[in-house]
């Protein structure tokens, strides 16, 4: 994992907020897991499933909204630094297909 500073004025944000939403998707996990254990009925766990994905989806999207405001608006102030931080966000959006 790259060890990198989004901003030229500040540190990385802290996401640090966003754990608890981490531990009741991982809690979800752990339950489809079961589920699919006791062999429950597949679109039971198939909407659990579902659940899951939406509230991994929201926490990638509160993480994007916060390096948008904060490491690429703050990279606005230099020509060269933000055109850096376009090509960023072009090749993420690439990678994870939003």
């Amino acid at each position: 994992m790259r060890k990198e500073i989004c901003c030229k004025t500040h540190k990385n944000p802290s996401h640090k907020h966003q754990i608890p939403r981490l531990n009741r998707a991982i809690g979800q996990l752990e339950g489809i897991k079961k589920m699919i254990e006791e062999q429950r009925y597949c679109p039971d766990i198939i909407i659990q499933l579902k659940a899951v994905r939406s509230a991994i989806k929201s926490v990638e999207m509160n993480i994007l909204k916060t390096h948008l405001e904060t490491c690429v608006t703050d990279s606005f102030s230099d020509k060269e630094d933000a055109h850096q931080k376009i090509e960023e966000i072009i090749n993420l959006l690439d990678k994870v297909k939003f």
